[in-house]
């Protein structure tokens, strides 16, 4: 009988806070709250940890919300060293399709189509913003064993 391989990926730097519980990679439960990242992750990973037995939790580490990463970096690092879960960190552009993302004012992060580690920030302009999305299956994600924030600060 296979064992089941429990992975949990959580997108805070958007609102809602989106998560999805992942059995063997495919999408069985999500999970959507508002609020920020430092309110709603302990009341809903305490309910996850009593629900599943964790294997690995991914974390969107960048761009966005510096103070989102940042909360949910520090926590989720705790959770995974207190309770042995292997964490990986994924990019908020694999999860939006490519799409700007929210910077400062009225900036936003973009993710260069052909380089795609190379990230600039700008205007909005006309583009269309895609909202963030849990994949139903994890298959195509390009996980980081680097869990550090990323934060792409602008230079001052």
């Amino acid at each position: 009988m296979q064992q089941s391989n429990i992975k949990i990926l959580v997108i805070s730097i958007s609102n809602p806070i989106l998560i999805g519980v992942y059995e063997n990679d495919v999408l069985i439960n999500t999970v959507s709250k508002d609020g920020k990242t430092s309110d709603v992750l302990p009341s809903l990973f305490e309910e996850l940890l009593s629900l599943y037995k964790i294997n690995e939790i991914l974390y969107v580490n960048g761009p966005g919300s510096y103070m989102a990463i940042k909360i949910a970096y520090i926590f989720l690092k705790t959770i995974s060293i207190v309770n042995k879960i292997d964490l990986y960190a994924v990019s908020g552009f694999d999860l939006n399709n490519n799409s700007p993302i929210k910077a400062l004012g009225k900036k936003y992060f973009f993710r260069n189509t052909i380089a795609v580690e190379e990230i600039t920030i700008d205007f909005l302009g006309d583009t269309i913003i895609e909202e963030f999305r849990l994949p139903s299956n994890l298959d195509n994600i390009n996980l980081k064993n680097e869990t550090l924030p990323d934060y792409n600060l602008p230079a001052v």
